[in-house]
């Protein structure tokens, strides 16, 4: 009621001033959600983990719920990864990867997985140099394990976590090179335009009106030879 008698009483411009506000303001929440949601929905509801996925999963912001098995090729394996993409759509503020120890071993051991470790077993990854394991829920059993992610979905949630640091050294590395190379890409960009323009620069064509220097002296040397024929001429006379 207080809106509209505002904008009876108000003047015009005060009117479209208002529609524009309130214009702006939807377009910076439409353009949000779109952003939101093509970033979201680029990836596949469970990313397996290797070398071409991490670079897509450096510029995402959202953690990684990494699950760990020891072959995602096999057959129990398969049906765990089609109960993590179930639960996905609920939880998109995760992002579902998984990745087996025989496929890529050692980024499986920087999570402190070895020989003796149970799996499959749950983390969540801040895609840098930090991970939580959930208390309680540190590894996936064969029965139920619907609700074992549930569970562990849960716990974290809540807090009922333990922060942890990744123990390879080769991971920090090459998380750190992917971003240097970006760096790395825009330095030789930049460079590669500045000696574009320098070289434009010096390949300038020459003002009206002048010569070319080397021109000019063929031209003199021509004039030169003319006056000597025409001189031996006359003596012949």
């Amino acid at each position: 009621m207080a809106f509209y008698f505002l904008c009876k009483s108000g003047s015009k411009g005060f009117l479209e001033l208002a529609v524009f506000s309130m214009e702006y303001s939807f377009s910076l929440v439409n353009n949000k959600f779109l952003e939101d949601f093509v970033k979201q929905n680029l990836l596949p509801l469970a990313v397996p983990i290797n070398s071409e996925t991490l670079k897509l999963l450096k510029d995402d912001e959202r953690k990684i719920v990494l699950t760990i098995m020891e072959d995602v090729e096999d057959e129990k394996s398969k049906d765990l990864i089609k109960l993590l993409k179930a639960a996905a759509p609920a939880n998109r503020d995760l992002v579902f990867g998984h990745v087996g120890v025989k496929q890529w071993e050692g980024f499986a051991e920087t999570f402190e997985i070895t020989k003796q470790t149970k799996l499959p077993k749950m983390v969540v990854w801040d895609g840098n140099e930090e991970y939580f394991l959930v208390i309680g829920s540190e590894s996936i059993d064969e029965h139920d394990q619907r609700s074992q992610i549930t569970r562990f979905l849960e716990g974290y949630r809540e807090g009922n976590v333990i922060q942890k640091q990744v123990s390879d050294p080769s991971l920090k590395f090459y998380i750190k090179t992917l971003i240097g190379l970006g760096i790395v890409c825009i330095v030789l960009f930049v460079v590669a335009v500045i000696l574009l323009i320098r070289t434009a620069g010096k390949e300038e064509p020459l003002p009206s009106g002048t010569r070319d220097p080397v021109d000019h002296e063929n031209s003199s040397t021509s004039r030169v030879e003319s006056k000597e024929v025409y001189r031996s001429g006359e003596k012949e006379d």
